[in-house]
């Protein structure tokens, strides 16, 4: 495709993808603004764009109750997330390396997440919040580990078995999620891990599965044979060559399909609500609220929404650079 060059034509691309933004935008930012919204003003006949907003919908959503000292513990827990995201932010320009400041940061987060209970008396929310990070980030680790191993295979390997692996895996991933939830269900009961951390990430492994395999292997076939090729004769073994020469050629496209395994992972409800009862995740959790006959609960789902919601903006803004580096690297080759 020929760039565009005239300048009304580029004013009108421009114009389209404004439109799309704002049409994109629109649901999230009425949503944001229902959260901070009383029920009076809320269910209004005329919307209402000026009011004074309140954080009482969060509150409930997310504190049963507060410490004597509850805006002290606030601050200090705002602060502490602060910092670290500071860290992560200016890594670059802290003298220490970029891997160990990494881990200590997510040592701290875990630690500030495990701290939160102990200082304040949270809602269930911030259980099924825990919930679905523990789920997301186990299903992350054990997809990508697999797919780039098997990726990588079927990327250097041309016969006829590849193939077959790959229109499998393709006739997998079509199948839908009902397909998968009475399975589940039923090796859940009889090994009696229904309601339990392990089967769900199972369960969400086995759906993204197909979908990493096809997608890392799309980028390690934009990988010259060349590079391993000269590691080994060096002396590196195939493992060595991939883990030290591979990887990190293909780690943009390896960040790219970790974000969608994440978004595939944080937003799943059917796996989820049919293989728990009690260890739900963020979007089972959010359907309390949506479902509820109350309709004072929907300010309340509009504060779960967003609060749910902004974990995920700020993970996309961390990895903005990777993620468009890796869906532009299988679209560019030489």
């Amino acid at each position: 495709m020929d760039r565009v060059t005239s300048r009304g034509g580029r004013l009108f691309i421009h114009a389209v993808l404004l439109l799309f933004a704002i049409y994109s935008l629109v649901p999230f930012f009425w949503t944001t603004l229902q959260s901070f919204k009383t029920f009076k003003d809320a269910f209004s006949r005329v919307p209402i764009f000026i009011f004074q907003p309140t954080w009482k919908n969060y509150q409930e959503v997310w504190i049963r109750s507060l410490p004597e000292a509850g805006s002290t513990v606030g601050y200090f827990i705002l602060l502490a997330a602060l910092a670290l995201t500071c860290l992560l932010l200016f890594a670059r320009h802290i003298p220490i390396r970029s891997s160990w400041l990494a881990i200590g940061c997510l040592l701290g987060y875990g630690l500030l997440l495990w701290a939160i209970p102990q200082l304040v008396y949270m809602q269930k929310y911030y259980k099924y919040f825990i919930n679905t990070i523990i789920v997301t980030v186990f299903t992350i680790l054990i997809s990508i580990s697999i797919g780039c191993l098997a990726g990588y295979a079927l990327a250097r390997y041309a016969g006829m078995a590849a193939v077959v692996i790959l229109i499998a895996a393709l006739a997998f991933r079509a199948l839908p999620r009902l397909a998968f939830v009475l399975p589940y269900f039923w090796i859940g009961s009889l090994l009696n891990l229904l309601d339990t951390h392990i089967l769900v990430i199972v369960a969400l492994v086995a759906v993204n599965q197909p979908f990493t395999i096809w997608m890392l292997r799309s980028f390690f076939m934009e990988v010259p044979k060349d590079l391993e090729e000269s590691a080994m004769v060096d002396g590196a073994n195939r493992l060595t060559s991939f883990i030290h020469v591979i990887v990190p050629v293909a780690w943009p496209g390896i960040i790219s399909t970790a974000l969608f395994t994440l978004l595939l992972a944080y937003n799943e409800f059917l796996l989820v609500r049919v293989l728990t009862q009690t260890n739900w995740t963020l979007p089972v959790a959010i359907s309390r609220y949506t479902g509820a006959e109350d309709p004072a609960q929907l300010t309340l789902a509009a504060a779960a929404s967003v609060s749910a919601t902004i974990p995920i903006i700020v993970v996309i803004l961390f990895f903005q650079k990777h993620l468009v580096r890796g869906l532009a690297a299988g679209a560019v080759k030489g």
